[in-house]
């Protein structure tokens, strides 16, 4: 098939979203397919302009700057971002270019416009890939009240929503969010993570403070909607176990000030790296022993992590702090790879932390045992493969 894929983000940038979308187009062409990758990218001094991505075409179209500025400018940019696009995607070589089908991604929420042009003038179905319910999130965690701001973020998901023929969400718990459109199909659609490569890290944790300790491994953002103070708290609590060490490698809105809060309490066990090449990951992953998950208690909606992935592509068993009733939480416990808490207690993530830590990761066997079914739950349900096929099934199914 030919298939324009659709999204803000793409290496060279290094977020997980990135990353994601860099393994699904890489999967793509593996299995045969047409795919051009479709962004906006601010600060070209051309319209438009071709690249190869490892025999993935990215088309890059002008744009407004829509990353690292505050929520006003950043809202006013991606409201007349769609309209950039198309108004330079029709000075490009693509301007008359047919899709089989089109696939978006979101966030952003912004897309709609855009895909439903797309779709018009190529007669196609659109796979709409949803990894972020936004605004529900924000509201639920008090980022924005559900007043006008709401109401206009909700009317924009709303209509992009409208222009999907399939959706494909992260979890069955996210279901209830979309009961309400029936001129779509709402799948779950895994979240998915190739095979990485063996690239030594630039962290070496024996050169460290916390050489030969067990170490507890924070890979991702340092946000609002992580709800990380929790874990500083478990950190202090741990702070007397000579034989425990925290490491947190990122970027994020929340980093400044978690690095603050733990020099102000003196803690000894911990430390901060910025974020890395996602290629170095699986080589300080091979250093660590358990990966940590974190999602602010007030999320209503469900969200699979990738970094929950990478953990259980690395064989790490997980310690999760997460929203109650989240789906994630049965996984963790049915295929038994780590331990959960839903309370947002530090006194509780200290117990299940000490248990991970004396009961699983010191057993040799039992250590062997949990790794395996990391591993095995990876392949599983979270293969590239898996998702290719099954977008490629709903966008070639005729009705």
């Amino acid at each position: 098939m030919r298939i324009a894929l659709i999204a803000d983000t793409f290496p060279p940038f290094r977020t997980s979203g990135a990353l994601q979308l860099r393994d699904l187009s890489s999967e793509f062409v593996k299995q045969g397919h047409a795919l051009t990758v479709i962004l906006p990218t601010a600060g070209l001094n051309v319209p438009w302009l071709l690249e190869d991505f490892d025999g993935v075409r990215v088309l890059r179209l002008g744009a407004p700057k829509t990353k690292d500025m505050n929520y006003i400018y950043r809202t006013i940019s991606e409201m007349v971002m769609p309209y950039f696009m198309l108004y330079n995607l029709r000075k490009s070589p693509f301007e008359q270019e047919l899709w089989d089908g089109i696939v978006w991604y979101s966030p952003s929420i912004f897309f709609g416009f855009f895909v439903k042009a797309l779709k018009k003038s190529s007669n196609c179905k659109a796979y709409l890939i949803i990894r972020d319910i936004f605004p529900e999130w924000a509201a639920d965690i008090g980022i924005i009240g559900r007043g006008f701001a709401y109401r206009f973020f909700k009317s924009v998901a709303n209509y992009q929503y409208s222009v999907a023929d399939i959706i494909g969400i992260q979890s069955q718990g996210n279901y209830i969010y979309f009961s309400h459109l029936k001129n779509c199909q709402i799948e779950v659609l895994q979240n998915w993570l190739t095979d990485a490569p063996n690239v030594k890290s630039s962290i070496s944790i024996d050169t460290t403070k916390l050489a030969g300790r067990t170490i507890f491994i924070y890979a991702g953002n340092l946000g609002v909607a992580q709800g990380m103070d929790v874990l500083i708290d478990l950190v202090e609590l741990l702070d007397s176990r000579a034989d425990i060490g925290f490491i947190f490698v990122g970027r994020g809105s929340e980093a400044q000030r978690l690095h603050a809060d733990v020099e102000s309490r003196s803690l000894s066990n911990v430390l901060f790296f910025d974020e890395i090449d996602p290629t170095e990951i699986p080589g300080l992953y091979k250093q660590c022993h358990v990966g940590i998950v974190a999602l602010d208690a007030r999320h209503k909606t469900h969200n699979i992590p990738g970094k929950f992935l990478s953990y259980m592509q690395a064989g790490l068993p997980v310690l999760a702090s997460i929203n109650p009733g989240n789906d994630l939480e049965e996984i963790i416990l049915t295929e038994k790879v780590g331990r959960v808490c839903v309370d947002q207690s530090a006194n509780t993530l200290y117990q299940l932390a000490i248990e991970l830590v004396d009961d699983v990761v010191k057993i040799e066997t039992k250590n062997k045992a949990v790794s395996s079914s990391c591993k095995t739950l990876f392949s599983r349900l979270f293969s590239p493969k898996v998702a290719v096929r099954q977008i490629v099934s709903a966008l070639a199914f005729k009705d």
